[in-house]
């Protein structure tokens, strides 16, 4: 004769109140003097309010009675509210299936966040069948009394549940995003997201503000000419490579001691030595794979030690530009070429890279990325790539790896 199983009840236990050290201690211990096994956990401390939640198995009878009343004299000692909710079979049933469906991470970004951006993300994600899991507050703690045009908010949202359309909710939010002026970005939750390992950059309009080469034509007295043509290629009009020789072609001539003058003229955008000099700290790798000119990206290199560096050699003869281009362009199917040999290098899989750029030869590069952003780019780009930041500096990346300010433990200082 078979030995019959012990029945078991599942209950949902919530607590609610004031915050302090010791409670989480106190009540599982309470728990564990009842045999009570824990299914699942959730706390979150919000303005120092506690919220746990707990659901517990534990076996029929009167055990279930005296750890409710145990429970109940605990929680009015420490000030907190506590409900109990059986839990059926067919809830519990429901619950495990729950943890095989898709779950999805949705970052806010903007310099404040209001409720008014917390409803329509929300509204959005519930229009597609997904529940929200979680809310969690990534930036510094910051009051719109004392919030500036230079500083970050960030709150991510874990959602879970079967997406109705995975592609429709990525425009729903990317349409939101440019209508309130704040970033969202949306992506699957995955192995791989804390588990980045190189970030490459474009160089030109990404990590500093403006392009050499229209810079340079200002020396030269081409400006305008050159302007028209970088702009016509960055929105993907014209061919890369093509672009670039009609535009060199017109700095022929400008004295070599001009160009080098460039060096530390063009300021860095918002947030990149602070984006960098976090990446090194944890460990990361980091490449400049520029259509721009080697002298100026390697410039950037030393001053913030970026581990990698390809780019286009501005031909210098007899102390002057000589208008031709004699090596391999850096083009965007060279960036992704690029992007995968130093990938190799490194041992890492293409999910683990992070490319950033801003315009359309940034493109085969981002598509091939685990992870590819369009920062502050062209609308072929922002429409096209997985990610798109557009309002905050380049710091607000590390809030799309999952690193929280806090977790850093420095002053940022973005004055």
């Amino acid at each position: 004769m078979e030995a019959s199983l012990p029945m078991n009840e599942t209950v949902l236990i919530h607590f609610s109140g004031p915050n302090q050290p010791g409670l989480t201690a106190v009540l599982t211990a309470i728990l564990a003097g009842y045999d009570a096994c824990v299914l699942d956990i959730g706390q979150a401390v919000v303005h120092e309010t506690l919220v746990l939640g707990l659901l517990i198995e534990i076996p029929l009878g009167d055990n279930l009675l005296r750890l409710q009343s145990a429970l109940v004299a605990k929680s009015r000692e420490f000030q907190l509210q506590v409900s109990f909710k059986p839990v059926t079979k067919a809830e519990l049933k429901h619950w495990i299936y729950s943890q095989g469906k898709d779950r999805f991470i949705i970052t806010i970004l903007g310099r404040a966040i209001s409720a008014n951006h917390l409803a329509q993300v929300s509204a959005i994600i519930a229009e597609h069948g997904l529940n929200v899991d979680r809310i969690e507050r990534l930036s510094g703690r910051l009051s719109l009394a004392v919030h500036t045009s230079n500083s970050n908010a960030c709150v991510e949202l874990r959602a879970s549940g079967n997406a109705t359309s995975e592609a429709s909710m990525r425009a729903a939010f990317l349409a939101t995003a440019h209508d309130l002026r704040i970033d969202i970005a949306f992506q699957r939750e995955s192995i791989f997201r804390r588990n980045r390992r190189l970030f490459v950059f474009d160089m030109d309009s990404t990590l500093i503000q403006g392009e050499v080469i229209d810079e340079l034509a200002k020396i030269a007295g081409v400006a305008n000419q050159v302007v028209e043509i970088t702009e016509s290629a960055m929105r993907g009009e014209i061919e890369f490579q093509e672009s670039f020789r009609r535009r060199v072609a017109l700095l022929r001539g400008l004295p070599e001691q001009r160009v080098y003058e460039l060096l530390g003229t063009i300021p860095l955008v918002e947030g990149a030595e602070q984006l960098i000099g976090t990446l090194k700290m944890l460990g990361y790798k980091t490449a400049i794979l520029s259509g721009g000119f080697t002298f100026f990206a390697q410039h950037l290199q030393q001053r913030l030690g970026i581990d990698y560096v390809f780019a286009n050699d501005l031909d210098i003869v007899d102390g002057e530009v000589s208008g031709q281009v004699r090596t391999e362009i850096v083009d965007g199917a060279r960036k992704a070429e690029l992007l995968r040999q130093i990938a190799r290098k490194e041992n890492i899989s293409l999910e683990q890279v992070v490319a950033v750029g801003d315009g359309a030869n940034d493109l085969p590069m981002l598509g091939i990325a685990g992870m590819g952003i369009a920062f502050r780019a062209k609308p072929i780009v922002r429409q096209t790539a997985d990610h798109a930041v557009s309002f905050l500096g380049l710091d607000s990346l590390l809030y799309l790896i999952g690193v929280r300010e806090r977790d850093l433990n420095v002053t940022v200082d973005r004055s």
